[in-house]
């Protein structure tokens, strides 16, 4: 094992941890059904009048299948209905039922809770992480372009 600094990857990874471990136990402390982390992500990607698997898919970063599998766990749940899709008739969508829309209202709620245990931690700069994270990051650079960046910086310090 090695002591060096974790990565920004690493950093980003153990904070979404701690977001999604404390939603998880408040949740289920109100008595509500627990959720995976793959479902959440299928609440947090969800438009208000219903998504496509698929697009849910491209939006959760991850494969049909893995979407499909979380989506229909949330049908058993009771907490999501898949239905045809008004603007498609070869297309399904899938949504909230009400007990669904109220089960994310609540961890909803939650999650302001917790931006402000976050602020009363850190200070002041948990709302300049959540501006600067919500800022565009534009598309991932291909390693053509880090490449590319790392010649030019070595050039400059020369």
């Amino acid at each position: 094992m090695t002591d060096a600094a974790p990565n920004m990857p690493q950093l980003l990874s153990e904070a979404k941890r701690w977001f999604d471990d404390a939603l998880h136990a408040g949740m289920r402390a109100a008595g509500e059904q627990p959720v995976t982390a793959a479902q959440a992500a299928v609440f947090a990607t969800l438009d208000p009048d219903g998504t496509s698997i698929s697009e849910l898919a491209r939006r959760m970063g991850v494969t049909r299948q893995t979407t499909h599998q979380a989506v229909h766990s949330l049908i058993g749940l009771g907490l999501m209905e898949q239905t045809d899709d008004p603007s498609s008739a070869r297309s399904r969508i899938v949504r909230t039922t009400p007990e669904g829309a109220r089960a994310h209202a609540r961890a909803q709620l939650m999650l302001t809770e917790l931006e402000s245990v976050l602020a009363e931690r850190i200070g002041p700069q948990a709302g300049l992480l959540r501006e600067i994270l919500a800022r565009p990051w534009g598309e991932p650079p291909t390693p053509a372009q880090g490449e590319a960046r790392r010649r030019t910086s070595r050039h400059d310090s020369a």
